[in-house]
C-alpha cells in the first residue's frame, strides 16, 4: 500500500511539472521561412474532370495552328 501512494505521488508531482513546463518553459515554435520551388503541370487534365479536359487542348492546338503560318 505504501508503494502505491509513493507512485502516486510521484505521478502527480510529474503532471504537475508538466503543466507548469507547459505555462513557464520555452514552447516558442523556431520560425524559420522556407521556400520550395513547385513545378505546377498545367496542361495535365484532371481525372474528374472528363469531357471539360478537351476544351484547353483543342484551344492548344488552335494556338499552335495560328502561330504556324
Amino acid at each position: 500500500m505504501r508503494l502505491l501512494k509513493i507512485l502516486l505521488v510521484l505521478v502527480i508531482l510529474a503532471l504537475a511539472g508538466l503543466v507548469g513546463y507547459a505555462y513557464f518553459g520555452d514552447m516558442e515554435p523556431q520560425r524559420s521561412e522556407v521556400r520550395v520551388p513547385v513545378q505546377l503541370d498545367v496542361d495535365a487534365a484532371p481525372a474528374a474532370a472528363g469531357g471539360a479536359a478537351a476544351a484547353p487542348e483543342e484551344a492548344a492546338a488552335d494556338d499552335d495552328a495560328d502561330a504556324g503560318g
